[in-house]
């Protein structure tokens, strides 16, 4: 497993804590529909969140939320469709975004609600 994989995965655990934390249910890891993928989805109470994890090690190329293009939020959108069309949701749906920063010494984790 390459080192972005790990990164990613260790990313994407701290996210799904941080969310299990706040009282949401994680209901699907790294869901794909076609091409797209969406790394988290999450409920509480009457929402459903689709949820883009970006972890960095680093700030030098600069923020992890910077790096969600509009290609990937058009892509996480279509499998939101897709994933909400499958289980029938009549429900409130959001797009958020969890960025976090690695580093020996700590993590940070901000989480942007509603940001695509």
């Amino acid at each position: 497993m390459s080192t972005t994989t790990q990164l990613g995965q260790q990313g994407e655990a701290l996210a799904a804590q941080s969310l299990q934390s706040k009282g949401y249910e994680i209901i699907r890891r790294n869901y794909r529909a076609g091409r797209a993928e969406i790394d988290l989805i999450a409920r509480k109470d009457n929402w459903i969140l689709f949820v883009e994890v970006k972890t960095r090690t680093n700030l030098s190329f600069g923020f992890p939320e910077s790096f969600v293009s509009p290609r990937k939020i058009e892509l996480i959108r279509k499998a939101a469709d897709q994933f909400v069309y499958e289980i029938n949701w009549q429900g409130n749906i959001r797009f958020d975004v969890i960025a976090i920063t690695l580093s020996r010494t700590k993590s940070e984790v901000v989480h942007f609600e509603d940001a695509m």
